[in-house]
Order: structure tokens, then sequence, then C-alpha cells
């Protein structure tokens, strides 16, 4: 543990500390808006609520990343882009202050390479950034081949959720190394709230300790993701966010 983890190891907030302003970092990378085409959003009514909580938070961009994963999620990047098409003509006719951009989440499975292979895929960013997630239960088997496949395709992957991988908890080892390979390390704000419990709030904070963070993100599917987070903005590890520079501030 580093030593600002050892300094704050327990959840605590000092309400007269000042929040972090979420307009800080710009963009949202990581999201779950689009209605009803995953565990996320179900109806265009919560898709709006949670665009507008977006923009009332102080983001200026959100980028959707819906789930794709094979059997369960098997979206279809044409599925993907009627549901965003038709959820930004809403956002522009309400006239809510945010830009959306439309991506994915790929789960690492049999069918990404396959995908890869047919170039449909949703990537975000100049940079081409692809948000990709592991299994939760068990450790990856193929993922440097996947990461250098889409590497060599001129893509950038962006490893979702570092912290929520049970299997990588106590160390940040496996990120460190993966960044250097070209891949970047995003974590979930709310898992510094301790919402994904108090081993997930541990390994995000190595994260910032250790410097081993490129993005970070929401990841919400519901609106109490949003009010849970805007919550608790005062926890002593969004103070440290708020010193950081991260990669969501050059899209």
């Amino acid at each position: 543990m580093g030593w600002f983890s050892s300094l704050f190891s327990k959840k605590e907030t000092n309400p007269s500390s000042k929040p972090l302003v979420l307009s800080w970092f710009g963009t949202d990378i990581h999201s779950h808006l689009l209605p009803g085409v995953d565990d996320g959003a179900q109806t265009m009514n919560e898709s709006i609520a949670m665009v507008s909580k977006m923009a009332a938070l102080g983001f200026r961009q959100c980028v959707l990343t819906s789930h794709v994963k094979m059997d369960i999620y098997p979206n279809e990047s044409h599925r993907l882009k009627n549901a965003f098409e038709q959820l930004k003509n809403e956002v522009e006719a309400l006239s809510i202050p945010i830009n959306l951009a439309l991506a994915a989440e790929y789960y690492i499975d049999d069918s990404l390479l396959t995908r890869l292979a047919e170039n449909d895929i949703l990537s975000f960013g100049k940079e081409r950034y692809v948000l990709m997630e592991f299994s939760f239960a068990t450790p990856p088997v193929q993922e440097q081949k996947v990461f250098d496949a889409f590497l060599t395709a001129g893509y950038k992957p962006i490893l979702a959720h570092f912290e929520r991988y049970g299997y990588f908890h106590g160390s940040v080892e496996k990120a460190l190394a993966y960044r250097k390979q070209g891949v970047f390390i995003q974590m979930n704000l709310n898992s510094l709230t301790g919402h994904y419990g108090v081993e997930v709030r541990k390994q995000a904070e190595r994260l910032i300790d250790e410097f081993a963070l490129d993005f970070v993100g929401t990841d919400a599917h519901r609106m109490d993701h949003l009010t849970h987070l805007e919550a608790n903005l005062s926890l002593p590890y969004f103070r440290e966010l708020g010193n950081r520079l991260m990669r969501n501030q050059g899209l």
C-alpha cells in the first residue's frame, strides 16, 4: 500500500472539503446509456435522465460504450448506431448541453478477433481507442493475442475497470505490464466510493498511488450510479484525482 493509501486507509469524508468537480475530466469514456441494448438504461426516458445528469455533473462529452459480448449481448454495430442516432436526436431536441460519442465495451471472447477482421469495431477519439473488458470470474488467457492484433490494426486498447478483477487484487503489476505493451488502463470512479466493495476500493487506490492509471469513467448503468458518485466526491482520493491529468482531458 502506498503512502497516500496508508494515510487514508479508512473511507472518510470531510464535510468542509471541496468536492471534485467532474468537469475536470471533460469526457466520460465508459457508460451504458443507450436504451434497451444491454444491462444499462432500458428506456429512452431513462437514457435522457442520465444524459441530463451527466451534463449537470459537468461532463461536456460522454462516450456510450454498450456491452458487446457473444451470446449475452451480441450487439452488432448497426444496432448500436441506430439506437445512438435516436438518443442523439432526442438530446439535441431537448438542448441538453453535452456531446455524445458512440463506441462499445468489448468482452474479450472468441468473437472479438472475428469482429476485428470484419472491420466491425466501434472506436472513439482520433486515437481510435477501443474499450475492452475481461471476465470477472477467471483470469484472461488470450488477451495478449487480442491486444497485439488491435495494436497492429492501428487501434489503442483500453482495459476497462482494472480494479474490479479480483484475481489481480493486491498488486498493479499487471496494469503496469499492459501499459508497457501499449494498453491503457481505465478505473471506475465509483470504485473509490466502496460501491463495488472494500477490496475493489483498495485496488483503485493502488492504481492512483502507483500512477498506473490513464482514464477514468463512470461505468454508469443506472441513475443511482451517478447520484452515489455525486454524493461521495469529497472523499480524499477524489481530491487526489483532481491533481492528476487523465487522458480523458485530451478527448
